[in-house]
């Protein structure tokens, strides 16, 4: 498997995956996913494993150590030279779960954070992942004021300098 930076031609099954690992309510769109590649895509990754792509992990960039429903929805909130890296997206195909994917991605995009010079990592995540995003050294701050897709959600921080 490898991890590499997300291009153009990879959208079409981006978006298909977004469709198998989020529910209706919760996953970004095609127009969503191609408008936040438009102004974002420095900030897609994608795993491949045997030339198909299993998963990937994208998020914009903003100011603050937080991640407001706002981000989901207007990619120009998008701050390229921003202190935080948020994460939008850890979506790994069911076949391929547990087999590390989803950490690879993560510290692949914690590290490129860390040399565009990032202070940290901002998330929201469900109860269920609270567990895997400490191991990955994310700091559980309290439940979100996010409401996105009318679910409830956690919000995470990893500051990069501890």
């Amino acid at each position: 498997m490898k991890i590499r930076q997300a291009n153009k031609n990879d959208l079409k099954e981006i978006v298909k995956i977004e469709k198998i690992c989020f529910p209706k309510a919760e996953a970004a769109s095609e127009k969503d996913i191609d408008e936040r590649f438009e102004v974002f895509g420095e900030n897609f990754l994608v795993a491949e494993k045997d030339n198909k792509i299993i998963g990937f992990i994208n998020g914009c960039t903003t100011d603050e150590p937080n991640l407001p429903d706002e981000l989901y929805s207007n990619a120009k909130l998008h701050k390229p030279n921003g202190d935080y890296q948020t994460l939008f997206g850890l979506d790994v195909l069911p076949e391929y779960r547990r087999q590390g994917v989803a950490g690879k991605l993560l510290r692949s995009l914690i590290d490129l954070a860390k040399k565009r010079g990032k202070k940290g990592m901002v998330l929201t995540c469900k109860d269920h992942l609270i567990h895997f995003y400490e191991s990955n050294g994310f700091e559980f701050q309290g439940v979100s004021k996010s409401c996105h897709g009318g679910a409830k959600w956690n919000d995470m921080l990893l500051i990069f300098d501890k």
